[in-house]
């Protein structure tokens, strides 16, 4: 069976006529009459009641045409899918994110998005998360990855990933003999915080009030990168998210454990405007929401042991600017 065949039925059912469904096919009622019999005859079945003017499906030919609708609906959409796939993808894609979300990762996603589709480029600008959202909403960003996302009604937000956050010392403090912390072994400790303005900054202090731990902040700071600093030079401790950890545990400049009999995590998450995403844009999101349980790690190796590389990808790619959550 046809699927030439099928349509050619559906045509005489929508036009109730033979001739008619001749004439939009541009083939002869004669032709038409012989498809639509011989359908019925591998049926074993009559589809259509030709004593009526205009003509009418009987019952059986009333379910055997919802399911031809179906079935040509179907292949319809399988092969603009495919055409699709086929298609090379061409453009480029205007991304912001927030500078630590960039740097653990982004370079090996622009990497791989080259390899598949090597007409189309991914521009990443890391700014500020009021930026970020902004650059979104105004059309200047495709796609924008921020953390503690918020609902807008101008915005789509997609969950993304959670990083567990942890506790980052220098190698030397008390603390990075434990494997594990307890809440109780912070209270009362020096504390580099994040600044009062930033969203990450009121959601590490209500973890702290609702488990009855008070630190003394001794520094504040809008970016992790300036944070890992603070501690890495005795300033004070902080809750930091592990993946912007990975490359300062690698060099052994600063330790990173994880908290015990509790969880904190720093959930991330991916916006763009309600309007249909173009085409590069909405590749280049497939494929960040397919590494979107853990962050990347390619070959064996976490993200942050690529150091080098991404750091030539970011220059490459976007414009570094060091306000972050």
């Amino acid at each position: 069976m046809h699927l030439d065949s099928l349509k050619v039925f559906c045509d005489v059912v929508r036009q109730r006529s033979f001739s008619q469904a001749a004439r939009a096919k541009g083939i002869t009622q004669s032709a038409v009459s012989q498809i639509v019999s011989q359908l019925e005859r591998r049926m074993d079945a009559q589809l259509i009641d030709r004593s009526t003017r205009p003509l009418q499906l009987t019952a059986l030919g009333q379910s055997f045409y919802e399911g031809c609708q179906t079935l040509l609906a179907k292949y319809d959409e399988l092969e603009a899918s495919i055409r699709s796939a086929c298609a090379e993808v061409t453009g480029k894609v205007e991304v912001a994110a927030i500078y630590s979300v960039g740097l653990s990762d982004m370079g090996q996603y622009v990497d791989r998005f080259a390899a598949r589709h090597a007409k189309a480029e991914v521009h990443i600008d890391y700014l500020h998360p009021d930026q970020v959202v902004q650059r979104v909403l105004d059309g200047s960003a495709d796609l924008g990855l921020v953390s503690f996302p918020r609902k807008s009604p101008n915005l789509t937000t997609i969950p993304w990933r959670e990083e567990e956050m942890v506790l980052a010392c220098p190698p030397k403090h008390r603390l990075a003999a434990h494997l594990a912390i307890r809440m109780s072994e912070l209270d009362g400790q020096k504390f580099v915080h994040f600044d009062k303005n930033l969203v990450i900054r009121r959601r590490v202090d209500r973890f702290l009030r609702a488990r009855g731990v008070t630190v003394d902040v001794a520094c504040e700071f809008d970016t992790i990168e300036n944070i890992k600093q603070a501690v890495a030079i005795g300033a004070g401790i902080a809750l930091l998210p592990e993946p912007t950890l990975r490359r300062e545990v690698q060099a052994r400049t600063l330790v990173a454990r994880p908290l015990f009999g509790c969880r904190f995590t720093r959930p991330l998450g991916i916006i763009h405007r309600r309007q249909r995403l173009s085409a590069p844009a909405r590749l280049f999101l497939e494929l960040l929401l397919e590494d979107s349980r853990t962050p990347v790690e390619r070959n064996g190796q976490p993200a942050a042991a690529n150091g080098a590389a991404m750091s030539a990808n970011h220059h490459r790619n976007g414009k570094r600017r060091k306000r972050d959550v």
